[in-house]
């Protein structure tokens, strides 16, 4: 559909075609030497579009003190590159307007068209940036592949336009039935026109902006991008949504606060209905910002609202998810991944301050049989029983985690193996005291306890070696008939209670 569609848009023969005084004036304009009195000339040829231009210029729009009454006046105070894209905007605006419309209504493009011009040329502005008419032609014709789709598709088009809510579902709408936007039909035009990157990038990308990876294309389709949503605000029939957007957008991306972002809302909609008598739209009975934003103040406020709480849900959301990667699901205590990362940053400082560490392992005496006679269910119930009693045992400073199965351990930073081994024997006692009751079901349970230690002189230099010694004691435990706390010794393992 996608290749079909483009195919037909480039052979379209009443495709909208870049006029050729537009034509000439790129020529001249991309010459090594360019010629400002050649250039001039051939504006000028044109009486209608020079007249457009010095109004133009005169205008409040560009505040400029003194009358500027020729075009080549106009170059030489404005620049090549302001003039230029005037003539480009006027002389396509006056071929696109007697494009005869087949499938929607072009009054509201031409309406939101010359609100994201006005919007993009004083945005720019307000950042410095240099090409504020580049900006404001982007804008203009960003929306130009509407045309194209209306002119290739016809009422199919109109259809899937009149479908949409506003300027961002239009753009769902049309990937899902055309398999493209109107963003890359103007593209595809910018190409056939052979506009220069400046303006083609923002044209094409309007709608995606991120896409976009040469860092200055990028910051001008930002702005065209964000041109469009402030147009919104003054064409949508509900405009709270875009408001809110603007507002945001304007706070997280340029620092702009509510108040003077409403300020600028005020002057876009102020020059606008200048820059539309220039360019011939009608806006006359457009609402100004003060009305829209009275209008929208209710649903702006409960939008407000929602937001505050989604973000509130979000940030519960986020700890759960923190939460979720560290926890063992079933025990409610630390998970592998935790317990490693614990462990390997208090063992490095127990290194180096030569400080103590103690670390307990845990494991369930016949696990295998509890799971064989009462099934795995209660197995599970035993694990979560033992994880209670583990981090009620731990301090605030230590990490009790499921090391793997049903194999538990403690991590004691500051503790010497005295102290750790007369915990560990605390908790075996706690275990073992009465069998564990599931409803109906009485299980018996004993557990094994290896503790390794870190005190001045142990020769354990690595992580993995530590916890290899607390295995071995719990090796030496089960060996020595379970139920039982044994201390790692590098002579042989001592027996701390039985």
């Amino acid at each position: 559909m996608k290749e079909e569609l483009i195919k037909k848009i480039r052979g379209c023969p009443t495709l909208p075609s870049l006029p050729a005084i537009a034509v000439q004036v790129l020529e001249l304009a991309q010459k090594d030497h360019v010629d400002i009195a050649e250039i001039a000339r051939v504006i000028s040829k044109d009486p209608a579009l020079s007249s457009k231009i010095l109004r133009t210029v005169n205008s409040s729009f560009y505040g400029r003190a003194n009358t500027i009454s020729t075009i080549s006046h106009a170059l030489v105070l404005l620049g090549l590159q302001s003039v230029k894209t005037l003539v480009l905007g006027f002389s396509l605006v006056g071929n696109l307007a007697k494009t005869k419309a087949k499938g929607f209504k072009h009054v509201g493009y031409w309406r939101r068209s010359v609100y994201a011009a006005t919007a993009a040329r004083l945005l720019a502005g307000k950042l410095h940036i240099v090409q504020q008419e580049e900006c404001f032609l982007g804008a203009l014709l960003m929306d130009i592949g509407m045309l194209v789709l209306d002119q290739v598709v016809g009422e199919e088009y109109g259809n899937v336009h009149d479908t949409a809510a506003n300027h961002q579902q239009l753009s769902e709408i049309e990937r899902k039935t055309f398999s493209l936007t109107h963003a890359d039909a103007s593209g595809i035009l910018a190409e056939e026109w052979k506009l220069p990157p400046v303006l083609a990038v923002p044209m094409a990308f309007h709608d995606r902006p991120k896409d976009v990876t040469d860092p200055a294309l990028k910051k001008l389709t930002d702005i065209v991008f964000l041109s469009g949503r402030c147009a919104d605000v003054f064409v949508d029939e509900q405009p709270a949504d875009a408001i809110a957007f603007v507002r945001k957008a304007f706070a997280e991306s340029l620092q702009i606060n509510e108040t003077d972002c409403d300020a600028m809302m005020k002057e876009i909609s102020t020059k606008t209905k200048e820059v539309a008598s220039l360019f011939e739209v009608n806006i006359s009975d457009g609402p100004n910002f003060e009305s829209i934003l009275k209008r929208a103040n209710e649903t702006l406020v409960d939008l407000t609202l929602r937001s505050q709480q989604q973000a509130e849900k979000l940030v519960k959301q986020n700890i759960k998810l923190k939460e979720q990667a560290v926890t063992d699901g079933l025990t409610g205590l630390g998970n592998r991944a935790s317990f490693d990362q614990f462990l390997a940053r208090e063992f490095a400082a127990a290194l180096e301050s030569g400080g103590a560490i103690s670390l307990l392992m845990i494991d369930v005496d016949h696990f295998k049989k509890v799971n064989d006679q009462f099934g795995h269910p209660i197995g599970d119930q035993v694990l979560k029983v033992l994880g209670q009693i583990l981090r009620a045992a731990a301090r605030s400073v230590d990490m009790a985690a499921r090391y793997g199965g049903e194999e538990l351990a403690l991590v004691m930073p500051n503790t010497t193996k005295v102290v750790a081994a007369g915990v560990g024997e605390k908790i075996r006692r706690a275990v073992s005291a009465k069998p564990l009751v599931f409803g109906n079901v009485s299980v018996p349970v004993t557990i094994s306890i290896g503790v390794a230690a870190i005190e001045h002189r142990l020769p354990f230099k690595e992580v993995a070696h530590f916890v290899k010694a607390a295995d071995l004691a719990v090796y030496a435990a089960k060996h020595l008939g379970r139920n039982c706390v044994k201390i790692f010794s590098a002579a042989k393992p001592e027996t701390h209670a039985a």
